[in-house]
């Protein structure tokens, strides 16, 4: 073990030594970090390196196998959560825990809530829930309940949570994974803050351009161990890459080989409660992007495509003939796939197999009499598990206990197993690690180049422009511009997603 010296000023956070096993699985192997006070001190490492579990032991919701925790000072025999929050260790989790039927203000106040006698103080705590939205740069109503907010919208809310506490250290797991642009800054602006009133970050993302805006130092971990730790402004993107996954990597978005078709799809003037008009066509073997901010109407416009949410009016051609799409089964028939923001919500189903989500999404295929023909499934099955390299023992593994990358590939198996044409990916690379980001978009690129078309909605900028090959800009429900492909700019892109647009 390293140095247990109790008056030791400088770290308020020293880890010697952690370890914790599962059965069959080392999820953290002797891993030693120390975090200075009132730094921001990035964690990074691909999906599996073990920051989660980390992360869990520090605010004690695990218990680590061996190792020691010094903290402010102190060596902690054993943490639990309470004693976790009654210490100054607070925590924003990639993973939501929030009260979906309670108030924006309830939530912020969960366990702590302002009383006026025997009854809640909804008025104060709404007054103060409000001043915090104020603070991250955000309008959110505090009597708004919360299942009724977007994922962007809830993630904002856990940071409010957090941070309303009186934290010494403050730990943020992908944070801005939902956010768009100006919600980042806005974040960014609140770490600063808390900086500079002491406060240490733990900061955790796979976005390594935000370690590099916002880190003093960065921690890279691989395979549950420690790796190194580095002054972030004496480092760069490659260095961390390469310590991060033990291997070079080629270039980040797979170059188009194969020119695109001819039009598939055509959506003249798509209208519902929250897209107020939109037109667009697709082209076979494109990639089509969709910027815009969170708000702009871009997952509403894919859930109309699919029949999710109900059309109110304009036309849909696909393949020259007009259609209506009234539900998701009626876009499975046309060819039509979603795979959807949130995968572990909406998109898998997590206490199922592999097997199981991807035969589930095409029974049709593989019953004959009422009866599944399981050879033939699970020929399909293992043939895509291959193509798509998912990582697991075999196709009896559960979805829940496999990597975010690998559990984006499983809902992209079940996809490719409907054999359809056109596949909506919404925000494809969200929660995942550089190197498995790297595979996602090389699957994408193969896939078009066998014919399929996508339909790509991003917040990433660098991910929007080097994967699309036209993309469609909105602004509150409006297309507002399209932009070639010689003329995407980080730039042009946030132009055109700030564009009010003039309704006669």
């Amino acid at each position: 073990m390293s140095d247990t010296n109790v008056t030791d000023k400088e770290n308020i956070l020293k880890i010697d030594g952690l370890t914790k096993l599962y059965p069959g699985v080392v999820a953290l192997d002797c891993m030693s970090i120390s975090v200075r006070r009132g730094e921001v001190h990035a964690i990074v490492g691909e999906n599996g390196a073990g920051k989660s579990t980390l992360i869990k032991i520090i605010t004690g919701c695990i218990e680590p196998t061996r190792g020691q925790i010094q903290y402010d000072g102190k060596i902690i025999q054993k943490m639990n959560p309470i004693e976790s929050l009654s210490l100054g260790i607070g925590a924003v989790y990639q993973e939501f825990n929030l009260v979906p039927w309670l108030s924006v203000a309830e939530n912020i106040f969960f366990g702590r809530e302002l009383k006026n006698g025997i009854f809640l103080d909804r008025q104060t705590m709404n007054h103060q829930a409000a001043e915090i939205m104020d603070s991250l740069g955000v309008s959110i109503d505090p009597a708004a309940r919360v299942k009724d907010l977007t994922v962007a919208y809830q993630q904002i809310v856990e940071i409010a949570k957090s941070i309303s506490r009186d934290v010494k250290l403050l730990i943020m797991d992908e944070p801005s994974a939902p956010l768009t642009g100006p919600e980042i800054e806005s974040m960014f602006t609140i770490i600063r803050r808390l900086k500079e009133k002491g406060v240490t970050i733990l900061y955790i993302s796979h976005r390594l351009d935000e370690i590099f805006t916002i880190s003093d130092r960065v921690t890279v971990m691989r395979d549950g161990q420690f790796i190194t730790t580095l002054q972030t402004s004496k480092t760069n993107r490659e260095e961390l890459i390469r310590k991060m996954v033990g291997r070079e990597l080629s270039s980040t978005f797979p170059p188009r080989k194969i020119p695109v078709g001819q039009t598939i799809l055509q959506v003249c003037n798509l209208k519902n409660n929250y897209v107020k008009s939109m037109s667009f066509d697709l082209r076979q073997g494109e990639i089509l992007g969709l910027g815009g901010l969170v708000g702009a109407g871009r997952t509403e416009t894919a859930r109309a495509l699919f029949g999710a949410d109900p059309i109110s009016g304009g036309t849909i051609e696909l393949f020259g003939k007009p259609v209506r799409i009234n539900s998701p089964v009626e876009a499975i028939r046309l060819g039509i796939g979603l795979i959807p923001e949130d995968r572990k919500k909406h998109g898998a189903l997590l206490g199922l197999s592999i097997n199981s989500n991807i035969v589930f999404s095409c029974l049709r295929r593989f019953a004959k009499a009422g009866w599944i023909n399981q050879k033939k499934a699970n020929k399909e099955v293992n043939n895509l598990m291959s193509i798509l390299q998912i990582k697991a023992p075999s196709s009896d593994q559960l979805v829940k206990n496999l990597s975010g990358g690998n559990q984006q590939k499983v809902v992209l198996a079940k996809w490719l197993a409907t054999q359809c044409k056109i596949l909506i990916f919404d925000e494809p690379t969200r929660g995942i690690d550089v190197g498995a980001k790297q595979e996602i978009y090389r699957l994408m690129r193969q896939l078009t180049e066998t014919g399929l078309t996508i339909i790509m909605i991003s917040s990433e900028m660098p991910e929007l422009i080097g994967m699309s090959d036209r993309i469609i800009v909105m602004h509150e429900g409006y297309k507002t511009g399209e932009i070639q492909k010689a003329e995407m700019t980080q730039e042009r892109i946030l132009d055109l997603a700030s564009q009010s647009v003039k309704v006669s």
